[in-house]
């Protein structure tokens, strides 16, 4: 059962200096953690800090209190003040709101559904900060957002950072694909050119991050970086690393249903790029595929699904999907 904003408190305001959250489990099964309750409270200062937050502000807590952006959500109005505005997580957060939002935070699942719907739309423009994390936000997802009147904000950042350590703007003249660090948060790459972070009011450890990034240095010395994928999300098909997150790229203006990239073991290539979709008409989408793809990157194999897998904070479950594309292929 969900946790509720009574029991959050209650765990809150007891005598223990740690809490138990889970990571969000899109690359496998969610793992326990506990983190230092003064660090979250850093972290809310950080953020309200930056966004101008102040006290009698309202906050909608629309994400699970199992995960820490949920958590984060009352960490902030705890430390600064807020009000919360608390409704139960679903696709839809706005939709029985009637009230002015200072602050939301959501995943893009939830920014997409509510701008099918005109009122809810309406509302989500005038929100003052949204910030959106969780998982990619698509490029015509993010085309819409563009154009909204107040600042839209991607976040970067994973329950061992205390939900984000970055931001960058979607809305507006200032609007990038790079993400800006908080002060005090130094970045870097590894060898592999993953991302390494060292963010030490949150984290006292230097984190290595699954995440191939690009930075670059600003005249002023601060450095911004942008996300290319995710080196778990690499598929070694016949030698020629493919990053999944790439073929989506190419591929989703092209195709109008949901879908997901993901691998197979292949006795030739060794891995194969697979296409789940929620579409019977697999051959068009191999089509789609061939005519916007680099020829080593064309689908082996397109399966019909009902859904794609999503974790509960609306990331793509790649794992369950990876098992679901080997599931499929071997009851054909």
């Amino acid at each position: 059962m969900a946790m509720q904003i009574e029991e959050f408190l209650e765990e809150w305001h007891n005598d223990c200096d740690t809490l138990l959250v889970h990571t969000s489990g899109s690359t496998g099964n969610p793992k326990p953690l506990w983190v230092e309750k003064r660090r979250m409270e850093a972290s809310a200062r950080i953020t309200c800090r930056f966004l101008g937050l102040k006290a009698g502000d309202t906050a909608l807590l629309c994400l699970p209190l199992d995960y820490i952006a949920g958590k984060m959500v009352v960490v902030r109005s705890l430390v600064r003040g807020l009000r919360i505005i608390d409704v139960t997580p679903s696709s839809h957060p706005l939709k029985d709101i009637s009230a002015h939002l200072d602050f939301a935070a959501m995943v893009p699942l939830q920014v997409y559904s509510s701008l099918q719907v005109p009122e809810e739309a309406e509302l989500l423009k005038s929100i003052r900060h949204l910030i959106i994390g969780g998982g990619a936000i698509d490029e015509s997802l993010e085309s819409q957002l563009r154009s909204f009147p107040n600042v839209v904000w991607s976040t970067y950042g994973m329950t061992e950072t205390l939900s984000h350590i970055a931001l960058r703007r979607i809305s507006g003249k200032e609007a990038s694909l790079w993400y800006s660090p908080f002060d005090g948060v130094d970045v870097s790459l590894s060898s592999d050119s993953c991302l390494e972070i060292y963010a030490p009011q949150v984290n006292p450890e230097r984190l290595k991050t699954n995440d191939i990034a690009e930075l670059r240095t600003l005249s002023d010395g601060s450095k911004q970086f942008r996300i290319l994928g995710r080196k778990d999300n690499v598929i070694d098909s016949g030698g020629i690393k493919i990053q999944t997150e790439e073929v989506e790229s190419i591929l989703r203006p092209h195709l109008s249903c949901g879908f997901i990239i993901t691998k197979v073991a292949d006795a030739r290539l060794g891995e194969a790029v697979t296409l789940l979709i929620e579409s019977d008409d697999a051959y068009s989408a191999l089509s789609i595929c061939k005519h916007v793809l680099p020829k080593h990157w064309v689908p082996r194999h397109v399966l019909p699904i009902s859904h794609i897998p999503l974790t509960e904070t609306g990331k793509p479950a790649r794992a369950e999907a990876e098992a679901l594309a080997k599931k499929l292929l071997h009851s054909i």
